[in-house]
C-alpha cells in the first residue's frame, strides 16, 4: 500500500516472507510465518540509511553487482560491541529484498531514497579529504582507499583529495583555498593534522599513532565507524583551546596541552620515528626514569562549580545533558553566529583579574585538556569526566613527588582507578590558564631554549646536507662546541652517582609543551577554552543498552502509527 507518509508491503529476503513498513522515520521489515503470524522485527532508522541499490550489491572487498528484475538491496548502519572499547562498532550493514514485480522494485527505491533526502539534509555531499601518509604506521593511503573511498561512492559522495608532503599543509590549505565548494574536511591520519579550527564540518579517520580525538568522540578507533558518522551527517560541537604566548595565537588544541611529562615524552620520542608507534613507550619509560620535575607558576581562571566539576564522575556520552545546556549559555540568542570567535574573546574581556587563582612550585606535569583524552591505552582518559562541549576544560597539577607515587597515578590512567585521589594530584575546571617561571628560572630557560634550538638545527643541518658543503668556519665552531658538550658530560657524569647510562643526566631546566602532538616553543604561554568552536562528523560516545530501549519504544510506537495509517 502506497500513501503519502510511505509504503507496505510484503517483501521476500531469501525464501522468507517479511512485511515492511516506511512509515515516520524508520524502515521496518518483520517476518511473517505461513499462518501470518508476526516473528522478529529488524528497525533501521531512516537517517542511518546509506544507501539504496538496484539488484544484489556486494561492497567489500570489491563491489559486485548481480542485476535482477525484481530485487534491490538497502545498506545501513549496523552497531556491535566493540570489545574492549567504550563505544560501538559501527558496520555496513546490507539486505538483498525480492518484490513480486519490477514496478513495485521500483517504487520502494524511489521512497527510500526520497526518505533519506528528506530525513538526513545535512549529510555531506563534496568533501575535502588530506591523507596523512607518514602518521602512525603510514597506512593513511591503504586506509582510506580500501575501506573509505567505497563507502563514500556508495553514499554519493564525491571527494578532492590532497595527499599532504610536509608538516601544516593541510592547515595552510584550509586558511587560503576557498572551500565553499565543499561541505565538510576529512583528515585521514590521526590527530595531528587537526590544529585550525574550520568553518566546516571535520571529519577524522584514524590511521594515526594514539587518535584519541576519534576515540573521545566515537568510543572506538575504527575508520569504518568514522567513515558512516560523516556519511549520515552526524554533527559534535568540540571545545577548542587557542595557545597565545606573548600576546600571539600560536596554535590551537582539541585534546591536550601537557609540560613536563607529557611534553619531555614527545621530544624524546621525535628522536626515535623509526620506531613508529613503540617510540611512545620506549621515550615514556626514559623519561620516567630520569625522574624530572619543573618549576612553574600556575595560574588558571575557574569556571562555575555549579555547572559541572571534574570530580562528578559523569562521562560525556552522546546526547550530554551538560553538553547541552551549555549550548544555550555559551551562545545566548543575541550573539551572532557570525562572529563566533570574536563572541569568544569578548567572553574572556569580561572577566575580573581577580578572579585568577595561582599555585607556583615544582611540578611532574601541568596539563590541560578540553576533553577525557581517552584512549586504548587509557580507556578513561586524563580526565574521565571531562566534556566535549561545555566550554571549560580540566587543569591537571601533578606535584613533584616520589618516583613510585608518579608510577602510581600513571599506572591508574589504565583502570578504572580514580588517577585524582592522590595528595600530589589536584584538579580544576577552568576557562583559562597562564604558564610562567618563576623570577630566576627564565635566564635558565631562555638559554636552554636556545641551545635546545640550536642542537635541532645541527642535526636537521647534518641530515639534509652533505658534511663537504658546510663552510670551513662552520664545521670548525661544530667541532669546539661538541668539544665542549662532551666536557660538559664527562663532569656531570663524574658529579653524579650511575643509575642508567641513558637516562641519568643532568635535569633541564625546563621543559616543552606537547600541544595535540606538537612542541611549542615558547615556555610562557596563555591558554583559553572556547565553547562550541569547531564541528566534528561524530555524536559522541554511544551507550549501547540506551540505544537498544530507545529503539524499542520507538519500534513499538512505529508500528502502532503504521497500523492506525495502513
Amino acid at each position: 500500500m502506497d500513501t503519502e507518509l510511505g509504503l507496505e508491503s510484503s517483501l521476500w529476503v531469501g525464501n522468507k516472507r517479511y512485511q515492511a513498513v516506511l512509515t515516520g522515520w524508520y524502515f521496518n521489515w518483520t517476518e511473517v510465518d505461513k499462518k501470518n503470524r508476526d516473528k522478529k522485527t529488524i528497525s533501521v532508522p531512516i537517517a542511518e540509511v546509506i544507501g539504496v541499490e538496484e539488484g544484489r550489491v556486494e561492497i567489500f572487498p570489491q563491489k559486485s553487482v548481480e542485476d535482477t528484475d525484481k530485487g534491490f538491496t538497502v545498506f545501513y548502519v549496523k552497531r556491535s560491541s566493540g570489545g574492549g572499547s567504550y563505544g560501538l562498532l559501527w558496520r555496513l550493514g546490507q539486505t538483498q529484498f525480492r518484490c513480486p514485480s519490477r514496478v513495485l522494485r521500483d517504487q520502494w527505491m524511489r521512497h527510500l531514497r526520497t526518505a533519506v533526502r528528506t530525513h538526513s539534509p545535512l549529510r555531506p555531499h563534496r568533501l575535502l579529504v588530506f591523507i596523512n601518509p607518514f602518521g602512525g604506521k603510514k597506512r593513511g593511503r591503504k586506509i582510506y582507499h580500501s575501506l573509505v573511498a567505497p563507502l563514500f561512492e556508495l553514499a554519493g559522495i564525491s571527494s578532492h583529495i590532497i595527499v599532504t608532503e610536509r608538516a601544516d599543509q593541510a592547515r595552510d590549505h584550509l586558511l587560503k583555498k576557498d572551500l565553499t565548494s565543499f561541505e565538510g574536511v576529512v583528515c585521514v591520519g590521526g590527530d595531528g593534522m587537526f590544529s585550525e579550527p574550520c568553518p566546516l564540518h571535520i571529519g577524522i579517520i584514524p590511521a594515526g599513532s594514539t587518535d584519541c580525538v576519534c576515540f573521545a568522540t566515537v568510543g572506538v578507533i575504527d575508520p569504518v565507524t568514522s567513515a558512516l558518522h560523516i556519511i549520515i551527517g552526524d554533527s559534535q560541537p568540540l571545545d577548542v583551546c587557542s595557545v597565545h604566548h606573548a600576546s600571539a595565537l600560536v596554535r590551537y588544541s582539541v585534546s591536550l596541552v601537557g609540560y613536563g611529562f607529557y611534553g619531555d615524552v614527545l621530544a624524546e620520542s621525535e628522536k626515535h620515528r623509526w620506531m613508529g608507534p613503540l617510540r611512545y613507550d620506549y621515550s615514556g619509560a626514559m623519561v620516567y626514569l630520569s625522574n624530572r620535575s619543573y618549576a612553574g607558576i600556575v595560574q588558571y581562571l575557574p569556571a562555575d562549580p555549579l555547572l559541572s566539576s571534574p570530580r562528578d564522575n559523569t562521562r560525556c556520552l552522546s546526547g550530554c545533558s551538560v553538553c547541552s545546556r551549555s549550548t544555550e549559555r555559551l551562545f545566548p540568542s543575541s550573539s551572532d553566529s557570525s562572529s563566533l570567535y570574536s563572541f569568544h574573546l569578548s567572553q574572556f574581556s569580561d572577566e575580573s583579574e581577580a578572579e585568577w587563582m595561582s599555585v607556583e612550585g615544582r611540578f611532574r606535569c601541568v596539563s590541560l585538556t578540553c576533553m577525557s583524552s581517552s584512549c586504548p591505552r587509557s580507556p578513561l582518559g586524563l580526565s574521565p569526566s571531562a566534556h566535549l562541549a561545555d566550554g571549560t576544560g580540566d587543569l591537571i597539577l601533578v606535584w613533584d613527588t616520589h618516583p613510585l607515587s608518579f608510577l602510581k597515578f600513571l599506572h591508574r590512567h589504565t583502570s578504572t582507578q580514580d588517577q585524582f585521589d592522590l595528595p600530589f594530584v589536584e584538579v580544576h575546571r577552568v576557562k583559562a590558564v597562564r604558564f610562567s617561571l618563576p623570577s630566576g628560572e627564565e635566564y635558565k630557560g631562555d638559554k636552554e631554549k636556545e641551545d635546545i634550538t640550536r642542537k635541532v638545527d645541527e642535526e636537521e643541518i647534518q641530515y639534509e646536507c652533505d658534511s663537504d658543503t658546510m663552510s670551513k668556519n662552520g664545521s670548525q665552531q661544530h667541532l669546539a662546541e661538541r668539544g665542549q658538550e662532551r666536557e660538559r658530560t664527562n663532569e656531570q657524569k663524574r658529579a653524579m652517582p650511575f643509575l642508567c647510562g641513558l637516562c641519568c643526566r643532568k635535569a633541564p631546566a625546563v621543559s616543552v609543551w606537547n600541544c595535540d602532538g606538537e612542541i611549542l616553543p615558547f615556555t610562557d604561554i596563555l591558554c583559553r577554552v572556547h565553547g562550541q568552536l569547531v564541528r566534528l562528523y561524530a555524536r559522541g560516545i554511544e551507550d549501547g543498552a540506551a540505544i537498544h530501549s530507545y529503539r524499542k519504544e520507538n519500534l513499538k510506537s512505529e508500528m502502532t502509527s503504521s497500523a492506525q495509517t495502513f
